[in-house]
């Protein structure tokens, strides 16, 4: 259990909270809610239906404004790929969440604090903390900081910036090396996948997700790229 200090939480969202019950909330799965002998006590889950919704009309509404000339089938699949458990429990790992946590014994002894479901629950979570103690500006100004880089990240592929291209050129001038790509997950049904591909390459090894495997190679050249370069380098 935490120690209900949010402070450096609070900072790296860049928002205070009017409200502590409603961070505190947030946080509180239903594991730790199960074990409580006061059952007034309520789990985050209400929170992360709320989080859902409110992610998805910002992000939603953030990429209309990014490309007035996106239709509504891309909208939708860039938005997938943008708002998916793997991106959101990422972005939990960037702010600590897990460390803020409140879990019951049994998922703190199954490393609870480092699931990536509980992770991205818990984004959706504190997203809709935020909406209920600030409103919707101030939820989308957070959101923003957050997904504003990888909107235009996407933006670069819908026009055509291949990242697999760029990182074998990068690669070969010194190395002479040929990235190696594997599927290493495939989740969700048949006619709705998401992909995670590993790109092997420089002794690296970087992660990419994408509704498709082509998206997917592309997101995991990007990051290869990000994590191979060094300052000076062209962009």
């Amino acid at each position: 259990m935490t120690d209900g200090n949010y402070k450096k939480l609070e900072a790296q969202l860049g928002y205070q909270f009017k409200n502590d019950e409603l961070i505190t909330e947030a946080l509180r799965h239903s594991s730790f809610v199960n074990e409580q002998v006061d059952k007034t006590l309520r789990d985050n889950e209400r929170f992360e239906f709320l989080g859902d919704a409110v992610l998805n009309l910002v992000v939603g509404h953030m990429l209309m404004q990014h490309d007035p000339n996106l239709h509504e089938g891309d909208l939708s699949r860039i938005r997938a790929n943008l708002v998916n458990e793997y991106r959101l429990a990422e972005m939990a790992r960037e702010l600590d969440v897990g460390s803020h946590l409140q879990l019951g014994k049994g998922e703190e002894m199954t490393n609870g604090r480092e699931k990536s479901s509980i992770l991205a629950d818990a984004f959706e979570a504190l997203t809709a903390a935020i909406y209920l103690d600030g409103g919707f500006d101030r939820v989308a100004k957070v959101l923003a900081s957050r997904f504003s880089t990888l909107i235009d990240d996407f933006s670069a592929l819908e026009n055509g910036y291949d990242y697999k291209s760029r990182l074998q050129e990068y690669v070969q001038v010194s190395h002479q090396e040929i990235p190696k790509y594997r599927v290493i997950d495939e989740t969700g049904p048949d006619h709705d996948k998401t992909f995670t591909v590993a790109v092997d390459v420089c002794g690296i090894t970087a992660d990419g997700v994408g509704k498709s495997k082509k998206l997917a190679e592309q997101q995991a050249a990007r990051a290869g790229l990000h994590a191979l370069r060094k300052p000076g380098d062209a962009t």
